[in-house]
């Protein structure tokens, strides 16, 4: 796992805190959102040998991500996925709750998709209804980037779109440093 989860995060406070930061914040996001009887929760793991990890939840289904950017790892998952809407979020994330998860799923209620919106420009959530057709908001988007959400909502012109909650998630040493000094002090990370 140790320099391949966080990278961008790893380049600035290294990767051994990266890594310890992405397993707590993992745990914690799982341990928040998967038990909820209300939708069904899986791991979709990057880089795919990841899949057979003894230091994942073995309760959780896991599925191979593939190869590609993000963006096309994400449509493969809703490409590939039971029919019906499905909504991918970060493990990064956390003041995610379960009411988070269900309002987003709420919201996409009627609407063609829901973003979760970051303050960075990115986003912590996606979700696509998934009929009558599975849409394709993934490309081309500038990545890691303070356009992320915009390329996105591009590309889904035409389309119904609900928003989630604003949320911040954890991909650069200030951010690893404000969650550490606030939102991390209030709320303990599982381990």
């Amino acid at each position: 796992m140790m320099g391949r989860v966080k990278t961008r995060l790893a380049r600035e406070i290294g990767a051994v805190e990266a890594t310890r930061f992405y397993r707590h914040a993992l745990a914690a996001v799982l341990g928040r959102v998967a038990r909820d009887s209300r939708w069904e929760t899986s791991l979709a793991v990057a880089p795919d040998p990841g899949v057979a990890s003894r230091a994942l939840p073995a309760s959780i289904t896991r599925h191979a991500q593939g190869s590609g950017d993000l963006g096309r790892r994400m449509q493969r998952i809703m490409q590939h996925r039971a029919p019906g809407p499905l909504i991918i979020i970060g493990t990064d994330i956390p003041a995610i709750t379960a009411a988070h998860i269900a309002a987003a799923f709420q919201a996409l209620r009627g609407r063609d998709a829901v973003l979760g919106p970051a303050p960075d420009g990115g986003y912590w959530l996606v979700g696509l209804r998934r009929s009558p057709r599975i849409l394709q908001p993934f490309r081309p988007v500038r990545w890691s980037s303070a356009t992320t959400l915009t390329d996105t909502t591009a590309n889904l012109a035409g389309c119904s779109i609900g928003h989630a909650a604003r949320l911040s998630d954890v991909d650069t040493a200030a951010d690893w440093h404000q969650f550490r000094n606030g939102f991390g002090r209030r709320v303990p990370l599982c381990t």
